[in-house]
């Protein structure tokens, strides 16, 4: 039971996100934990990400945080890909279904990698600290374009100068605290420093367990919202063609460099929780729908590859 546990982690968190949304739904009696539950999630998703972060960080040298050169091939992806659909969108009059499907794909291009992308890096043999570099940079793209770009599609109040302190101070506190605490245990600290190292799939299951609150909150987002099932299912239908052509585009450019898995993580893993605030602040909220299936999709994903390098260990062992 323990090994099938682990060797399906992020699958069964998926399951147990939506389960534990359809619960508290259903039984009455839980309803007076409902506060509760709320309460705890404000803080424990943040703490989840900083410490797998801190984990992570633990076996990253800062020498090799440099960028490579498909780094700025990708950042240049984001930006054009992103910048086309709101071209797009500015130009041609689409209707209500097909305008919120095409700004919750616009959402999914410009929004940066996952902060806890680096931590499926390391498990699928990547390198964790050029993900990291890359995520520090498509972060502060995010910040640059996004209040600039999405009041054009949407107008909004929201001054540029807000927005752009607001996106960096909901992004960079979690990666750049839990990085520098890391580098300060390599050099002051070197026996709490190995003993974090020693701490091998941690900030994976950690990881599962911000994945099975995430999952919970996109599920009641999709059920109680206002949105019609063929809507719903147009926007989740162009989120899942966006993800697997960044997986791929990911990996085929890092491929080239010699950084497949690193490259396809970083374009293809997003910060769902940062691209849902993205769009309930700056476009229609049924856009929202879009990063909130991408959750699903990008994990699934992950599973298979996951699962990919399970089986490749097990029939190099049993060589």
């Amino acid at each position: 039971m323990l090994q099938f546990i682990k060797n399906w982690t992020l699958p069964l968190a998926m399951l147990a996100g939506i389960i534990g949304y359809f619960c508290f739904a259903c039984f009455d009696f839980l309803a007076p934990l409902k506060p509760f539950v709320k309460a705890q999630i404000a803080w424990l998703t943040p703490f989840l990400i900083f410490t797998q972060l801190l984990l992570t960080f633990c076996k990253v040298e800062v020498k090799d945080l440099s960028p490579r050169r498909w780094t700025y091939i990708l950042l240049l992806i984001q930006l054009i890909s992103c910048l086309f659909i709101a071209g797009a969108l500015l130009v041609f009059r689409f209707d209500n279904y097909w305008k919120a499907a095409l700004e919750g794909a616009m959402v999914c291009l410009i929004c940066p990698t996952a902060t806890a992308a680096a931590v499926i890096t390391g498990k699928l043999g990547g390198s964790a600290a050029s993900l990291t570099t890359y995520t520090l940079a498509s972060n502060l793209l995010a910040a640059v374009v996004v209040p600039l770009l999405f009041p054009l599609i949407e107008p909004s109040d929201i001054s540029f100068g807000i927005a752009f302190l607001k996106i960096l101070g909901k992004v960079f506190p979690l990666l750049l605290f839990p990085f520098f605490i890391a580098v300060l245990l390599r050099k002051y600290a070197p026996p709490v420093h190995r003993f974090l190292i020693g701490l091998k799939d941690m900030a994976f299951y950690l990881w599962a367990i911000a994945l099975t609150i995430v999952m919970g909150q996109t599920t009641q987002s999709v059920v109680e919202g206002n949105t019609s099932i063929g809507e719903e299912f147009i926007i989740a239908a162009l989120a899942l063609i966006i993800c697997c052509l960044q997986f791929w585009g990911g990996k085929a450019i890092g491929g080239k460099y010699k950084d497949r898995i690193s490259g396809g993580q970083a374009l293809g893993q997003k910060n769902t929780i940062l691209a849902i605030w993205m769009a309930t602040t700056y476009l229609n909220p049924v856009t929202a729908i879009a990063p909130g299936s991408y959750v699903a999709w990008q994990n699934i994903i992950n599973s298979w590859q996951l699962w990919k390098k399970r089986k490749r260990e097990e029939k190099k062992n049993n060589q």
